[in-house]
């Protein structure tokens, strides 16, 4: 392998890290759990977005949350917690 295949290589992310490890799902609004790796142990984190239709029907996701969608977010933020502190518990 050469020098430039190797630095390739390291910085190009794999389709583990990539991928969140968990999805939450509520009406419209996706809760995604992503592992992070450090010195420490693993730490968690999660993003949100919600789905929608434009003008031409066609799915569009948006991190930007109308006051309809706020309880949604909130139950998602929720189980999202919940998920996390499973996933610690296993790793002790």
């Amino acid at each position: 392998m050469s020098a430039a295949q190797a630095a390739t290589a390291t910085v190009a992310p794999t389709q583990e890290t990539n991928r969140p490890i968990d999805k939450v799902r509520i009406g419209n609004v996706t809760a995604s759990i992503w592992r992070n790796a450090s010195e420490k142990g693993d730490f968690y984190t999660t993003t949100f977005e919600r789905s929608y239709k434009d003008e031409s029907g066609a799915m569009k996701n948006s991190q930007s949350f109308p006051r309809g969608d706020l309880l949604e977010l909130a139950k998602a933020a929720d189980k999202a917690h919940d998920k996390i502190l499973e996933l610690q518990r296993k790793n002790l």
